[in-house]
């Protein structure tokens, strides 16, 4: 409507800057332009991303994968420190695309917040690009919805969505896993993605300050401990199978910690008998079971607890396989073996 010839309202009131929205897709450009890959067709600002499928395949197989970051986001809202978040998305979606043994080819975000703040949501993209950059695939688009009165002033929320490719012959799907396999658990960066309604109970509960530094913690406040990002297990991993290293089963240990994850890899009759002696558990895990008095089983059963990823290998090949990520300066352990069973995970403390 109008009044005496004049504009009542534009969209810019109503909280939404278009102009803005596109100075920042601007500014973001080159950051993501340094994750393209060969297959990459066209460039950002499209309705759509193009990539054509790598040659060499010949019965390809697509896989698809999609997570976000969850609450670990409110302590990055909380510290002011956006860099990092990104690499969570991307580590969160590729890391589970890997286990079935595929490739991640490229990867879509979805970034809404109530207000946009380029300066903030830069960062997060630079933690993007980071994430895709470290797996090898191509940030292909995204998309940045501003939703005034939606979410809180300075907050977001993040999604992720990630397209991999593998063989058919070479799809791992629990058909290869055999009893006396060996569980090679490869170590985290940290609590990762998962777990954080219960780390964050756990500060608020003690009145515990993100600042403090405790002890064991090699130097890092509490806030930069909880913020160091996801694990991405892609290069050294796909390196491993490019090998001929003879890969049976793999797991990603997010949310539910080893017990739900690591036996979603088994075949049928198969369980899994773990040594919790096998590793040493950070101190960061040891901190938040004293600090929070939580049991065993409640800390197993929520967080990774020092191991993020899992391949199951032939006992033949344990030795090699554990130099192999350890010549990749990622620490590796036999942390258990296949069993007859019916899915379970066995030989944790309670």
């Amino acid at each position: 409507m109008t009044t005496g010839g004049r504009f009542d309202m534009e969209y810019r009131e109503a909280g939404v800057d278009v102009e803005a929205g596109r100075a920042f897709v601007q500014r973001i450009r080159q950051m993501v332009d340094s994750t393209t890959r060969p297959e990459v067709l066209g460039g950002l600002g499209g309705f759509s991303g193009l990539f054509q499928l790598p040659s060499g395949y010949q019965e390809p197989v697509l896989v698809s994968g999609t997570d976000g970051v969850g609450t670990k986001l409110k302590l990055a809202h909380t510290l002011d420190r956006h860099d990092t978040v990104g690499i969570d998305l991307v580590a969160m979606c590729v890391n589970d695309v890997l286990t079935c043994g595929a490739e991640p080819l490229f990867f879509l975000d979805y970034l809404a917040t109530g207000k946009l703040n380029p300066e903030q949501l830069a960062q997060v993209v630079s933690g993007i690009t980071e994430g895709c950059r470290q797996s090898g695939c191509a940030l292909l688009g995204g998309e940045t919805a501003e939703m005034p009165g939606f979410y809180q002033p300075g907050e977001y929320d993040l999604a992720g969505f990630c397209v991999g490719i593998v063989e058919k012959s070479q799809i791992l799907n629990g058909s290869q896993v055999q009893i006396g396999d060996v569980a090679i658990g490869l170590a985290s960066h940290g609590v990762h993605s998962n777990g954080f309604s219960l780390v964050r109970k756990i500060i608020d509960d003690r009145g515990i300050a993100l600042s403090d530094r405790p002890e064991g913690f090699n130097g890092q406040t509490l806030g930069e401990a909880l913020l160091t990002p996801t694990r991405i297990y892609v290069q050294p991993v796909l390196a491993a199978l490019r090998s001929g290293m003879s890969i049976h089963g793999m797991a990603h240990i997010t949310g539910g910690g080893l017990p739900e994850n690591l036996p979603r890899c088994l075949g049928q009759g198969q369980a899994v008998q773990v040594n919790p002696s096998a590793w040493v558990v950070p101190p960061l895990f040891q901190w938040l079971a004293t600090t929070g008095e939580v049991s065993p089983t409640g800390m197993f059963n929520t967080f990774n607890m020092g191991i993020g990823f899992v391949v199951l290998v032939p006992p033949a090949q344990v030795d090699a396989t554990l130099a192999w990520f350890q010549s990749q300066e990622l620490a590796a352990w036999a942390i258990g073996e296949v069993v007859p069973g019916n899915g379970e995970l066995v030989g944790l403390p309670e």
